[in-house]
Parts: structure tokens; sequence; C-alpha cells
């Protein structure tokens, strides 16, 4: 794990110690994928952003020691994971939906969600 995965909250605001996890540039995008239903290695850097296999490696590292995903093993020979969210990934869902929403308003050119994303809801 590298040191940038280890990371301590710069204060006690909910919106900083929040961005302390996910605000890279990168973590949100992650979390999408796998509210979409990506959850291997190869299908998160197939995302249109290109993410670099060390900076994924880093994010997810840090989203399993963020108790937002967790990973299984589903491949021994070489040993492969999958991630998933946990339940306390999956609460971000509205906060990804409002985010959609808000660039959908104020950014022109950025895509629409496909309605199973907008329209799902967590338990």
């Amino acid at each position: 794990m590298s040191t940038s995965t280890k990371r301590t909250s710069r204060s006690g605001c909910p919106i900083a110690s929040t961005l302390d996890i996910v605000g890279d540039r990168w973590t949100l995008v992650i979390l999408r994928d796998m509210l979409t239903g990506k959850s291997k290695f190869g299908d998160f850097l197939s995302s249109p952003e290109r993410i670099t296999t060390n900076v994924l490696t880093d994010r997810l590292a840090l989203l399993e020691q963020s108790g937002l995903a967790k990973k299984k093993a589903y491949q021994n020979r070489p040993l492969r994971y999958e991630y998933h969210l946990t339940e306390k990934g999956e609460a971000l869902l509205p906060v990804l939906q409002e985010m959609c929403k808000w660039a959908n308003k104020f950014k022109p050119g950025t895509w629409i969600p496909p309605d199973s994303f907008m329209n799902r809801r967590i338990d």
C-alpha cells in the first residue's frame, strides 16, 4: 500500500473528511464503475478516463482500507481479485447521482447517465 493510501482526516469537517477519501480525480470514477457493475481490474482499466494501473491499484486499496469496497479472489493461478462495494460504499450512490444531475445542468456536453443508474436506489 502506498503512502498516498494511508490517509488521515485533515479535520472534523464532514466535507473535508469525505474528500480525504473520495476527493481525488479517480476514486469517484471507480465508485461509478462499481455502481454500474464493473468489478475486475481490467474492467476498470477499460473505462474511457484511462486510469493508469498504479493509480488504480492505489485507489482500490484506499477504497478497501476505507471500508467502501471489499476484494474477493475469483482466480487462484494467477491470483486475481474482483472488487465489490460494501454497504458503506453503496451509500454514496445518491451523491454520485446528484453530481450527474449537477453536471448535466451546468456542464454542457456531459453524458446523460443511463436510467438504470439514475433510477437505482440503495436498499
